[in-house]
């Protein structure tokens, strides 16, 4: 703090006060990292307090934390916090790593025991300097031996993006710039399409110095996996971008970002069946994980397109062989339910019970397979969809799992439950597979720039595409299928999957949706989102109406 300035409360809020008017903010001196104590801290006081942290102890704490903080004392806001250990050293970096030479912190109105606050900042480095803002925010409690109330440290009370094991620095870029385009040559920024951010970051890291760029100066979050990418938080000098060409669509990755806004804990993806080019990826989440290329969740009904494929090349069925539809089926002493208990007695075929999703359908013609069930799914799904193979997209995937099973989890994977685990980018490539007869591994930058290999898989014998095409054109467009709602807007030759995953300790189940239109087909899912045509569905159809 400045001399003869002193911290006091204002009107409720936070302020430095100086001469007797409220200053409104705590100021970061010039040439942080350095400084004597001189705050006094939450152990001074010998009283043990229990129970929760009072308006009181939050106005406290929260005030000498940011005050030490403003004044570069590392050690005595560290004290402050429930984690010295990690606290001082991150707090210590602020200055001698990320090079923040001058700053203003001004502390918002508390919200229960968390404190909002906003940074204007000053970043210098060789001479260069520049503004760098952002908002972020910090929680008191209390301390589970101490008793004092303490700032629950979080990488994120330094900036909002920063995770565990990660760390900020200013410095030459670890990589080189990069202008990544879209099919049509049109720029992709973070700032128009921010679901984006990851991805750039990683073809830069992978591309850059291919491409012919070179580094600038930069503020990054330093990665904590070794193989992921830094994340630009600040540019103070640009390098020269080296031209990435993508497979994405800007029109349609604008429609992926509109749909993924509808709900949260949504993502989406999309493909072009006839080449596998990856057309959009979006997400909108709270903890801003790529789900949509990195997820590992059950499909839920969505799976039964595969599923679905497996019967007919097993011989047990085909899209207008009769099939029963009871309400419920037992399998190893578990009992499977359709939605609401519904049941089919008016001689549904395969394709009406796909429509309607119906899930004994798709576990009662699988019992003659006998011990081959256990593993007809998973061969199913590797040999002929591409799943579980190693995708060399041109950024980092997970790419799908349909393990080998026993018992009631053999059953459970049939309807797209039990161990399976997919993402929107796996069960849009299965929604092409089916749509084009033929797996084509999705890429988002072609195999060229780095000769990298594509995985391959078996064609779908005769006949198998095209009766999953119309299974998916019936659920889309009949009365009485699950996707006709939610593809109504959609124009074209389509075709769509619902589906709904129960997840353990979610009190509503998973929304899915898988479908196609013309030469582009996408698949969605909104965590805790319930029925697939509710929730994934609309997000599908905004994607697929931007399509050709």
């Amino acid at each position: 703090m400045r001399s003869g300035a002193k911290i006091g409360i204002v009107g409720g809020a936070f302020a430095l006060v100086l001469g007797g008017v409220g200053y409104g903010a705590y100021n970061v001196l010039d040439g942080l990292g350095g400084g004597g104590g001189g705050t006094s801290t939450a152990a001074d006081s010998s009283e043990v307090r229990t129970g929760p942290v009072t308006e009181k102890e939050i106005a406290e704490t929260s005030e000498k934390f940011l005050a030490a903080w403003a004044k570069g004392d590392a050690a005595v806001a560290a004290e402050l916090t429930n984690n010295k250990g990690d606290a001082e050293p991150a707090l210590a970096g602020y200055g001698e790593t990320a090079h923040v030479t001058k700053a203003v912190i001004t502390p918002g109105a508390a919200t229960g025991s968390t404190v909002p606050y906003t940074v204007k900042a000053t970043v210098s480095y060789q001479g260069t300097s520049k503004p760098w803002s952002y908002a972020s925010k910090l929680t008191v409690v209390r301390g589970l031996t101490t008793g004092h109330a303490l700032v629950d440290w979080e990488p994120s009370v330094i900036h909002p993006d920063l995770a565990k094991g990660e760390s900020l620095e200013t410095g030459e870029a670890s990589s080189a710039a990069i202008e990544a385009v879209d099919r049509n040559g049109q720029v992709l920024s973070t700032e128009k399409y921010p679901s984006l951010g990851g991805i750039l970051d990683e073809l830069r890291k992978k591309y850059g110095e291919k491409a012919g760029g070179t580094a600038g100066i930069e503020t990054w979050i330093n990665s904590a996996n070794a193989d992921g990418a830094d994340r630009t938080l600040l540019t103070l000098v640009k390098g020269k971008p080296g031209r990435v060409q993508t497979t994405l669509d800007a029109k349609i990755q604008a429609a992926a970002e509109r749909g993924v806004k509808k709900f949260a804990q949504a993502s989406v993806a999309a493909v072009e069946p006839s080449t596998g080019a990856i057309r959009a990826i979006a997400n909108n989440r709270d903890d801003a994980f790529d789900a949509a290329r990195q997820g590992r969740v059950a499909p839920g009904s969505t799976m039964k397109i595969i599923t679905a494929a497996m019967i007919i090349q097993n011989g047990l069925g085909g899209e207008n062989t009769p099939v029963e539809c009871p309400s419920t089926v037992p399998w190893v002493g578990v009992v499977f339910h359709n939605l609401d208990d519904f049941s089919m007695t008016d001689n549904p075929t395969l394709k009406r019970a796909f429509a309607r999703s119906c899930n004994t359908a798709f576990i009662k013609p699988v019992l003659p397979l006998g011990n081959k069930r256990d593993t007809a799914l998973g061969t199913e799904a590797k040999q002929y969809f591409g799943i579980g193979l190693n995708w060399q997209t041109g950024m980092v995937t997970v790419d799908g799992e349909v393990p080998t099973s026993s018992d009631a989890e053999t059953a459970a994977s049939f309807i797209g439950q039990g161990k399976i685990q997919m993402n929107p980018l796996n069960m849009a490539s299965v929604t092409a597979t089916a749509v084009r007869g033929q797996f084509l591994q999705p890429y988002i930058v072609p195999k060229d720039l780095d000769n990298r290999t594509f995985a391959t898989a078996s064609p779908l014998p005769p006949g198998v595409s095209s009766q999953l095409k119309n299974m998916l054109r019936y659920t889309a467009t009949s009365g009485e299928g699950t996707a006709t709602q939610a593809m109504a807007g959609v124009r074209g030759d389509k075709g769509a999957k619902t589906g709904s995953a129960e997840v353990d300790g979610h009190a509503t189940s998973d929304s899915w949706f898988a479908g196609f239109c013309n030469d582009l087909a996408a698949a969605a899912l909104v965590q805790s989102g319930g029925h697939g045509g509710d929730a994934a569905g609309p997000v599908v159809a905004e994607v697929l109406r931007a399509g050709p």
